[in-house]
């Protein structure tokens, strides 16, 4: 493993790209290129994603959006929803990581992988950028890991919103990168 260091790929998955579809394409190709940037500097690559079990028990009703989505979706749905987009093809040595909120530490084990990993530096990739992201920047800045936002690594169905962040926001508590300027630091 490089440098203590881990790439996250977040919340690209089926459900969740898909809404997306004009810049979709373009994010999955930058974190594809981002992913075998990673791997062939031998950096842990995880997969992050929003995933439940059978008739999603772990939504709460106060829970807005899940409990929206809990109601619309069959089983087979919520498995359609839960995939990794298919251009971004897992490794073996990839992680699997499913997250019950919006953080990428919120009901998951991505902590103790982490700390068994001996990361550090966490490299972030992702689908919204005022979700996933943000939220997990905070978190991940209270738990006192180094990071790097690679900005054209993450997208957001509102442009200016993704803009603000990662121009005003990010910077406060993350280094924030194009992916050629971070691959020029590997």
């Amino acid at each position: 493993m490089n440098n203590k260091t881990a790439l996250l790929v977040m919340d690209m998955q089926m459900g969740i790209t898909s809404r997306l579809p004009q810049q979709g394409e373009v994010l999955i190709n930058k974190v594809a290129d981002a992913i075998k940037a990673a791997r062939e500097k031998n950096i842990l690559v995880i997969f992050v994603r929003v995933g439940f079990r059978r008739g999603m028990p772990e939504v709460s009703p106060n829970n807005k959006s899940f409990s929206a989505m809990k109601g619309q979706m069959t089983d087979a749905q919520l498995e359609a929803f839960m995939q990794i987009h298919p251009k971004l093809e897992m490794s073996e040595k990839d992680i699997l990581v499913n997250k019950k909120r919006v953080s990428a530490f919120s009901g998951s084990d991505l902590e103790m992988i982490l700390r068994a990993n001996d990361i550090a530096h966490l490299i972030l990739t992702g689908i919204a950028t005022s979700g996933i992201v943000l939220s997990t920047i905070r978190e991940a800045f209270d738990k006192d890991y180094q990071q790097t936002v690679l900005s054209d690594a993450c997208a957001d169905t509102e442009e200016e919103v993704h803009q603000f962040l990662v121009q005003k926001i990010f910077p406060k508590q993350a280094a924030v990168k194009t992916i050629e300027d971070w691959k020029c630091t590997l």
